[in-house]
């Protein structure tokens, strides 16, 4: 039996890779960069990296919000401030957002039957400003977003930071449901509890780390959910 639910925010509710190639594509224009396919698709793959780094423990989340535009810049050839094209960057993509297909109706079905939390790693003032505008703050019991807890997924130290903050929480009636293996699942895992991996376009997995469950679209957890509650 299921009672609470920890949901990713980031291409697992809110569309995210769109998301970033808008407020990306905004603030590299004003740097006077070219905001090509070939450089927005570089730095998405640059980010993710750094971010996957960070996950690892080998660098710092200022060091990941600079890092990956040095990176760029660098492949680029151009002299531009990483800090400038961070801000700039992160002030477009608070502004707005994008639903993942199913989200809001998924959360509006399950709200009423499960303790719904929201467990992200992206930076705080962002994370609660694209979650305002979505207007889907009410569904969640709270929020842990990494910046405010003081640690990132997949660190068990999250993990227990969250569950510490619950009332009565049970690993034996939790779920993890996110889209990143090495982050979501890989952290589920370690603190001990169910995970889902979100796997849209047919995603490879990882043999060494397999979630308990798989679901291709969100409207697919109801099926899972009730499959363990039965």
């Amino acid at each position: 039996m299921i009672k609470t639910i920890f949901f990713d925010l980031d291409d697992t509710l809110l569309d995210f890779t769109r998301a970033e190639r808008a407020a990306l594509t905004r603030a590299l224009t004003e740097l006077d960069v070219p905001a090509t396919d070939a450089v927005l698709s570089r730095y998405h793959e640059l980010n993710r990296q750094q971010w996957e780094l960070l996950e690892e423990g080998k660098l710092t989340r200022p060091q990941v919000l600079t890092r990956r535009f040095d990176l760029l810049f660098a492949e680029l050839g151009l002299r531009r401030s990483s800090q400038e094209a961070c801000g700039r960057y992160e002030g477009h993509l608070a502004q707005g957002h994008f639903f993942i297909p199913g989200a809001p109706e998924l959360l509006a079905a399950l709200a009423p039957r499960y303790d719904l939390y929201l467990a992200s790693n992206g930076a705080a003032a962002v994370q609660h400003s694209r979650l305002d505008s979505a207007g889907i703050k009410p569904y969640f019991k709270d929020i842990f977003i990494s910046e405010t807890v003081g640690f990132d997924k997949p660190s068990p130290a999250f993990f227990e930071a969250a569950f510490a903050a619950i009332p009565g929480f049970s690993r034996e009636t939790a779920l993890m449901v996110g889209d990143s293996l090495t982050s979501d699942i890989r952290g589920g895992h370690n603190a001990g509890i169910r995970t889902c991996w979100f796997a849209p376009h047919g995603r490879p997995g990882r043999p060494d780390i397999v979630p308990d469950y798989r679901v291709t679209e969100l409207g697919q957890l109801a099926e899972v959910l009730e499959k363990i509650d039965n």
